[in-house]
């Protein structure tokens, strides 16, 4: 900033974001609100103007909402989805000036200073923004002043249609919390002039340093930055080749020499590429894409390398392809691995195979089997993606559990202990030895038809023809049934 030039920042309020963002994807004539749970209520989080002219507000309950209005459209409130529209919206308003930083979570703060020249003028400016933001059907609010609380509180309290006297706005529009605004307005301070001319040591010894570190900063005599917010890192790689080439061995060197600068960069950033994509260009402005996804977290040319080896062979050369571009679309963290002269065991071995078995039949077909917090043998494990779970222990029971398990096939037998002599699936067998009962008793806060009737026996029964049976009485209603079968 040249010396002498006087500090401009502009501040862009959007009273309703969540709204707008979630219309913006699917519009809805009429009062619409989104709708947060706090404890056991359902509580207004956002609400368009339709709602509001209903007589509607935030934070009203649900149930009283629907009340007023019948009619009334409802969807969840989704705040990460909030945050990322206001964070595109962030990049977008760039296109003013390059000090561009996040106010809160519904606003932006911009600071102009030496930008607004390039557009005409504040005001052509500002008209922009607004014009831009109501073709996009976003609402908004804009302040302009000397200081960042200057312009948030024009642009919260102030006239949009000019640059309000920030002496005659409330006490509310210093950015203080409920309880200072109620206890200044008790005192009949209810302007910022009126504050500006009281004492200030009472008022600090009264409600602390903040509000008049808040006054200071409306009025410019205490700084307050405007803090650009960082782009995340892209891992992004590009090589433009001399002559076109369409060899497959050729595209693997130039993938080498894109893997290595790529893999250097996630080091650095203590992280490790789960999903890939290579895009050839061909000298006929075609493209193509070769996706890599992994089974975890890798940063190693090495092993990277050859698991493109099964989709570049599907690639289409055409009259050669001249530029290769390699990009990691996704990113995990990945701790630095630890150096020594031992060998220890790794699960590279199981994550490179995942991925090429993935590579063949995809990531979400390899499941394995993760233990579960019940004691019904049907509900002991669930089974879930491999590549994108931990292996787990805890598969512990209080007896031997049989490795195969399937629906319970009943047989011919009577009383509590089990028969000497059954037939199940039209073989007979004798019963050479049984061990139990195991008594396992229903869960009953699960809606599950086959455990909501009783008790089961368990027991563990070697026959003379060597099969070894999981079999169980259920003594509410007597009947044997088998349910597995141990190795």
């Amino acid at each position: 900033m040249f010396a002498g030039t006087r500090r401009r920042i502009v501040s862009i309020w959007f009273p309703r974001l969540a709204t707008d963002r979630a219309l913006r994807a699917c519009p809805v004539e009429g009062p619409f609100a989104l709708v947060q749970r706090l404890g056991s209520a359902e509580t207004i989080f956002c609400l368009n103007a339709a709602a509001e002219a209903a007589g509607l507000s935030r934070g009203m309950r649900m149930a009283d909402a629907r009340s007023f209005c019948p009619g009334l459209v409802s969807r969840p409130a989704r705040p990460d989805l909030d945050a990322r529209f206001l964070a595109g919206l962030r990049r977008w308003a760039e296109r003013y000036c390059p000090w561009v930083g996040l106010e809160g979570t519904d606003g932006l703060v911009l600071d102009v200073t030496g930008a607004a020249h390039l557009w005409g003028g504040e005001g052509a400016m500002c008209a922009d923004i607004r014009a831009r933001l109501e073709r996009a059907g976003i609402t908004a609010q804009l302040g302009r002043g000397d200081s960042r609380g200057a312009a948030w509180a024009r642009g919260h309290f102030g006239d949009p249609a000019a640059e309000a006297d920030l002496l005659a706005l409330p006490v509310a529009a210093l950015r203080l919390d409920p309880d200072t605004v109620t206890g200044l307005q008790r005192l009949g301070l209810r302007r910022i002039g009126d504050l500006a001319a009281s004492p200030r040591a009472p008022l600090a010894r009264r409600f602390g340093p903040d509000l008049l570190t808040r006054l200071d900063q409306a009025l410019g005599h205490s700084p307050e930055p405007v803090t650009p917010a960082t782009e995340p890192p892209r891992f992004a790689t590009r090589m433009t080749l001399p002559e076109p080439i369409g060899l497959e061995s050729d595209v693997m060197a130039g993938l080498t020499r894109l893997l290595e600068p790529l893999c250097a960069k996630l080091s650095a950033h203590q992280a490790g590429a789960r999903q890939l994509v290579l895009t050839l260009r061909r000298v006929d402005q075609a493209s193509q894409q070769v996706e890599l996804r992994l089974a975890a977290p890798m940063r190693d040319p090495a092993r990277i390398l050859p698991l493109f080896v099964r989709g570049l062979a599907g690639v289409d050369a055409g009259f050669g392809i001249d530029q290769l571009r390699l990009e990691a679309t996704r990113v995990e963290p990945l701790a630095p691995a630890q150096l020594g002269t031992t060998p220890a065991a790794s699960p590279d071995r199981l994550a490179d195979l995942l991925t090429r078995l993935g590579t063949r039949v995809g990531l979400e077909n390899i499941h394995r089997f993760l233990p579960a917090e019940s004691h019904i043998p049907e509900r002991g494990f669930l089974i879930a993606p491999a590549a994108f779970s931990t292996a787990q222990g805890g598969f512990h029971a209080p007896r031997p559990r049989p490795l195969r398990l399937f629906p319970p096939e009943p047989i011919s037998a009577t009383g509590p202990t089990p028969p000497r002599h059954f037939r199940w699936r039209a073989m007979p067998l004798s019963t050479a030895r049984a061990t139990g009962p195991e008594r396992i008793t229903p869960e009953w806060w699960l809606d599950d038809d086959s455990w909501r009737h009783g008790l089961r026996d368990y027991w563990r029964v070697d026959t003379a023809e060597g099969r070894r049976l999981w079999l169980f009485f259920t003594p509410q209603n007597p009947g044997w049934f088998v349910q597995g079968e141990f190795a």
